[in-house]
């Protein structure tokens, strides 16, 4: 299928209604609502929580109604950010690492930018990670250590560094995974250099503002979250080695556990929820919850438990009140967060990344088939699953749901489905 060109289930009256009337408003300059944007890494807030609703409950058989495909994007496994009237996406054209923008309504493509050099291995070629928005402006970080702060109009460059030249890390077996990630001022990732494991970056011109020297842990695959825990601001990553937790003011290093981490590949993004935060990885380890308390301007980190019974290698857990949901391993699970009890196992559609909206979880299992499914402890219940097509490798990138509809990223292709309740 060439770029933008629709198969025949595509073409229907309806279906080009829609995309002239949101054309229309694109064109008019109105964008959808703020609150529908997805504009980073995992969503708003980085948990893997959508804010939409009036969304389909059930899916037909083939699935809902496909809106747009666009191809050529280049390869890789990151997946989307949404802002206004643009999406985002990184990926492997020739040899090099690039960012580009299309229009929300239709998928055609508005920009593109090199970035840097590109990078390939066994598991596949292209950027792992996805750009962040924040404001007028798009942060990129690449494969290959390049972080490029662009404007996101026209995706001219602002600044550029790179992060493992210039604070001595180096580049991990499987390539840079991580999203950078904004926080008011600051722009913060984990180069993964001797002293020099975290660092901030001041966003609006790349210089440094400060760099955790009591932590030389090489990068993991995981990317960043920030919280308020009892007035202190706190950043908390799973790196090669270790959970750690970094006070987002000055860089220092407020604990660091090893118990979650394994010695191959620590993926899982951590959780945030009410002054705990729980770490997780696979390849036979598991997941540990910590319980924080501010003391005297520093957070103190105590592990409540660790369990097996969550060993999630890169698809993200999501919390839900008091549930924790995600693939151990190969089966999807749900565990009671406070106790770490495990509620119930389903196979679902097979091993993958959640995502949820509106009271379901949209799960992309990475032998590409896309489900659906009730969020509930009670158990598993399923309510729909159609097939997508096999690019030639595993489909990794994390589903987005934003203003309705479902995007899935795979490879060098971004699809685009209409999952609004009628």
């Amino acid at each position: 299928m060439s770029s933008h060109e629709s198969n025949s289930f595509f073409r229907t009256p309806w279906t080009f209604a829609v995309a002239i009337v949101l054309g229309a408003a694109t064109l008019a300059g109105q964008a959808p609502p703020a609150s529908t944007d997805w504009p980073q890494w995992r969503g708003p807030d980085r948990s893997g929580i959508s804010r939409e609703t009036g969304l389909l409950k059930q899916w037909p058989p083939s699935g809902p109604v496909a809106l747009w495909s666009a191809a050529g994007l280049g390869n890789g496994y990151g997946s989307i950010a949404v802002k206004g009237t643009q999406l985002f996406v990184q990926g492997l054209k020739g040899r090099d690492s690039v960012v580009t923008s299309l229009g929300r309504a239709d998928g055609k493509p508005l920009w593109t930018r090199v970035i840097g050099a590109g990078g390939d291995n066994d598991r596949g070629p292209g950027p792992r990670s996805t750009p962040t928005v924040d404001g007028d402006r798009l942060f990129v970080l690449t494969e290959s250590g390049d972080l490029a702060a662009l404007r996101a109009q026209d995706g001219g460059v602002v600044w550029q560094r790179n992060v493992l030249r210039d604070f001595r890390g180096q580049n991990i077996s499987w390539l840079i995974s991580e999203s950078p990630l904004v926080d008011g001022e600051k722009v913060i990732v984990t180069p993964g250099g001797r002293n020099a494991g975290m660092v901030a970056l001041e966003k609006t011109t790349g210089k440094t503002i400060w760099v955790t020297k009591e932590l030389s842990d090489e990068a993991g695959y995981s990317s960043p979250i920030v919280a308020d825990v009892q007035g202190v601001r706190t950043v908390m990553t799973l790196t090669s080695s270790a959970g750690v937790g970094v006070r987002a003011s000055d860089g220092k290093l407020m604990w660091r556990n090893r118990s979650p981490a394994n010695g191959t590949a620590n993926a899982t993004t951590p959780v945030f929820s009410n002054n705990t935060v729980f770490y997780t990885s696979s390849y036979g380890t598991g997941g540990a919850l910590m319980s924080l308390m501010a003391q005297n301007g520093e957070v103190r980190a105590q592990e409540v438990y660790f369990t097996r019974d969550m060993q999630n290698h890169h698809g993200g857990v999501i919390v839900i009140g008091t549930t924790l949901y995600g693939f151990h391993n190969s089966i999807m699970a749900a565990l009671d967060l406070p106790t770490g009890k495990s509620l119930w196992r389903n196979r679902s559609v097979g091993k993958g990344a959640i995502t949820y909206a509106d009271g379901l979880f949209y799960i992309l299992s990475e032998d590409h088939v896309m489900g659906l499914a009730e969020a509930t402890p009670a158990g598993y219940r399923e309510r729909g699953r159609f097939p997508i097509t096999d690019q030639g490798w595993p489909s990794w990138a994390h589903p987005v749901v934003s203003g309705g509809r479902l995007y899935i990223r795979n490879q060098g292709t971004l699809l685009a489905y209409d999952v609004r309740a009628r």
